[in-house]
């Protein structure tokens, strides 16, 4: 098992950054400008969850949507067809971008569609829209936004001092953002911002993080050994958090994934054949822990860190995620660890077929991230 993971470590520390599989759900970057009164939007996003009409605000991966065979089919398409099939869905999705000056609602005009070509169909097609909109005479500050189902997106202000630079959750709307800059966000809106990201990557687009944790509370949902377990983890995944966010460590999400999935596997094994907690155990879950780091490090990768406030955003985070994590405790300890872990039969009823479903379901992501 050191070996493994030693290796492992090895492997990761190594390797370089892949792209993101074809069917995670990544938020969207739009660069804003202001050019003598013409409001530029550049914006990289994922095309084919949009035109499959996906609620991309709700999943964290698409092939959980009902529209996930529409979206196979898009991705599979050349950059030309898929140019064709986004400017007919344009009209629609030019409705539901919000751009407010206060006195008007404007709707944006597309200036151009940029798709790369169709290459590996298992990694995500990152493709880049234009659009821009006329603003009145005398605008000053404009609020941004669009409809909740196409999920996430990040507003980075370009050109002025001090710019706007924000996370959105599908369907929320920046506070009016000075044209003139110096609407940077503070580091306490940083920090609250970017909380809520790392809070949203557990609970509940963490499912394989939750697993996780599930299995290290079906152990024993007593607080002594479970202590030992959440604090080897979250020290373990706060040291590779904050080292790839600095950029010291390359992340492969090839290998990152697969590895994560084990890790579910491993402790829900455990489980079944141990009743109690064994001296290695913090040690495998700290070496889990700095595999789950890099985990969380490819959601900041996705749409990055602001130059400013940079320790606050990266903190917020790692906040947001230890709040998710308590969460799911809290939760499984009000369900199930208060009126059963007494019971004689806890081990046979609950702990064991509880580790038996995480397992499985471990197992069927190390096999879709490594096969399917």
């Amino acid at each position: 098992m050191l070996v493994w993971l030693l290796s492992s470590a090895a492997m990761l520390w190594l390797s370089p950054i892949n792209p993101a599989r074809a069917h995670e759900v990544v938020p969207s970057i739009a660069d804003i400008s202001d050019d003598e009164g013409v409001l530029t939007f550049t914006v990289r996003l994922n095309i084919e969850g949009l035109v499959a009409g996906i609620d991309l605000s709700k999943i964290s991966d698409t092939n959980l949507a009902a529209e996930a065979a529409s979206y196979d089919q898009l991705r599979a398409l050349g950059p030309a067809e898929l140019e064709e099939r986004f400017r007919a869905f344009w009209p629609e999705m030019a409705q539901n971008i919000v751009i407010d000056t206060g006195s008007e609602k404007l709707v944006p005009r597309l200036l151009s569609v940029e798709v790369a070509e169709t290459g590996n169909i298992e990694i995500l097609r990152s493709s880049q829209i234009r659009f821009a909109a006329d603003l009145p005479a005398g605008t000053r500050t404009v609020s941004i936004g669009w409809l909740a189902k196409y999920g996430e997106l990040v507003i980075r202000q370009m050109g002025v001092e001090e710019p706007y630079d924000g996370y959105l959750a599908g369907g929320e709307v920046t506070p009016p953002i000075a044209l003139a800059g110096g609407g940077r966000p503070s580091l306490w809106q940083t920090f609250t911002r970017y909380g809520i990201v790392g809070f949203d990557h557990i609970i509940p687009k963490g499912l394989d993080h939750v697993l996780f944790v599930l299995g290290l509370f079906f152990l024993s949902p007593r607080l002594r050994p479970l202590l030992w377990q959440i604090s080897a983890f979250t020290l373990a995944h706060t040291v590779t958090l904050a080292l790839a966010a600095l950029g010291y460590v390359s992340v492969s999400s090839a290998i990152v994934e697969p590895v994560i999935a084990l890790s579910i596997v491993y402790v829900a094994v455990e489980n079944m054949w141990s009743d109690r907690l064994m001296s290695w155990r913090p040690i495998v879950v700290f070496a889990f822990g700095l595999l789950h780091g890099l985990g969380f490090a490819s959601v900041l990768g996705e749409f990055g860190l602001p130059d400013f406030g940079f320790v606050s955003a990266l903190i917020g985070f790692n906040v947001g995620v230890e709040l998710g994590q308590l969460t799911v405790i809290a939760l499984a300890f009000a369900v199930v660890g208060f009126w059963f872990r007494d019971k004689s039969w806890y081990r046979t009823r609950i702990s064991k077929p509880g580790s038996t479903i995480i397992a499985l379901t471990g197992a069927y992501w190390f096999v879709e991230r490594t096969v399917l």
